[in-house]
């Protein structure tokens, strides 16, 4: 399908290309007019799961993996030996359109290392997005990356026919980032957030005015912390990403267990392990503060600075504030219900849609699919009073951390013992 050389390049830098995982939802709405192929229709990308439950697939590489940065923690590093590569402009955009036709993806990532200087990276891959959707009428989901450092005028054309740009912060804290990034700051982190987010609020205006206006960054922005290089605990990262989704509007904070690529650099922390568990954790304590209401400092605060690893931020609040529980879910509000531990969302809703028409039980409950294995221990309803109910949090939690036990079904052979037996 391409020339050796082009299959060469898509090897080393599809596989550059994993350590940046600020790409998912793409919340964009971008669809064909009929001259044209492809659609980017409010969802998911990157074998993500959709609104609607679709699993969609997006080609994730670098521009190039050269980088005139010397950053400890990424294995493109200027002072790295490793194999090098470039792409020309009409080699992504036929990648793309190919991959594309042939239904292996729905969209395209676009990051890369930073090639002369900002400006110049920040052209290369703008060019890309603006042959796809204007020479190849790709009405597909296009994300980039926004280079730090890149002029405004650029940024602008951007994300006029990108559907997202992510800015990546990358260290937490900006000594920490000096520290392992020498030549990069948060000024030039923050300058094309800014910029960005006015850009979209001033777009939107337009486009209530002028129903034809072009779109500018129509899926938002986001940004992508990395997680163990550096010392700053749970607090300080979770209040970061609470100020970036109130100040800079940002659509997603992708959190990145560290990964010890370049073992050799003594500024690094030596891990056996990486932190898989807290990068999960961060994940859960953000998905708290985007759809359950909770605050940072409900989360996290200085009597308790990280997330537990043993369980979720969601059990582990409800354990240190018992007092507030048990919840009576035919009285209590909505806000109050999504904060007992296994009743998420769309529970939650049910819940005060359905004790409109009675009382709801426990078998009521598990139909609206509450997870009663938690929930019992901070609801009543109308099976159980406040009176029977124990509150311990350690005896809760001890319980919940309980191994179950193997249930051992008659007549039925595990995949295990199958293979065993043949």
């Amino acid at each position: 399908m391409f020339s050796n050389e082009v299959s060469d390049k898509l090897k080393i830098l599809a596989g550059a290309a994993k350590y940046d995982v600020s790409c998912s939802s793409s919340g964009s709405n971008r669809q064909n007019n009929g001259s044209g192929f492809g659609n980017s229709i409010a969802a998911g990308i990157c074998h993500s799961f959709t609104e609607d439950g679709r699993c969609i697939s997006l080609l994730k590489i670098l521009f190039s993996n050269y980088c005139i940065y010397d950053c400890a923690y990424c294995i493109n590093r200027k002072s790295n030996d490793i194999k090098r590569a470039t792409f020309k402009v009409d080699e992504i955009v036929s990648i793309t359109v190919n991959f594309y036709r042939r239904n292996y993806i729905e969209g395209l990532f676009l990051s890369s290392g930073v090639i002369k200087n900002p400006d110049y990276t920040m052209e290369l891959l703008t060019r890309v997005a603006k042959e796809l959707r204007i020479k190849e009428k790709f009405f597909g989901y296009i994300h980039l990356k926004a280079i730090p450092g890149a002029s405004n005028d650029i940024l602008k054309e951007a994300g006029l026919y990108a559907d997202r740009l992510s800015v990546n912060i990358e260290i937490p804290t900006e000594p920490n980032l000096k520290l392992l990034a020498p030549d990069k700051n948060f000024h030039d982190v923050y300058s094309p957030m800014g910029f960005l987010k006015e850009g979209i609020i001033a777009n939107k205006e337009e486009r209530k005015l002028f129903r034809n206006a072009q779109s500018f960054v129509p899926a938002g922005q986001s940004t992508q912390l990395i997680i163990g290089a550096t010392p700053e605990n749970d607090m300080q990262i979770v209040n970061l990403a609470s100020a970036l989704y109130k100040d800079q509007k940002l659509k997603r904070v992708y959190y990145s267990a560290f990964s010890p690529v370049n073992d050799y650099d003594k500024r690094l922390p030596s891990l056996t392990q990486s932190p898989l568990v807290r990068e999960n954790r961060l994940y859960q304590a953000d998905w708290l503060m985007r759809f359950y209401k909770f605050t940072a400092d409900e989360i996290v605060n200085k009597n308790h600075p990280d997330l537990e690893l043993e369980i979720d931020p969601k059990l582990s609040y409800a354990l240190r504030n018992i007092c507030q529980y048990p919840v009576d879910v035919n009285k209590a509000d909505y806000e109050m219900i999504l904060r007992v531990p296994g009743i998420g969302v769309r529970s939650a809703k049910l819940i005060v849609s359905a004790r409109r028409y009675g009382k709801l039980n426990f078998n009521n409950l598990k139909k609206i699919g509450v997870v009663l294995k938690r929930a019992k221990y901070f609801i009543t309803c109308a099976e159980m009073n406040e009176g029977v109910i124990n509150i311990n949090p350690v005896i809760i939690k001890n319980k919940l951390l309980e191994a179950p036990k193997p249930v051992k079904k008659v007549g039925v052979l595990t995949q295990l013992e199958l293979f065993s037996k043949a």
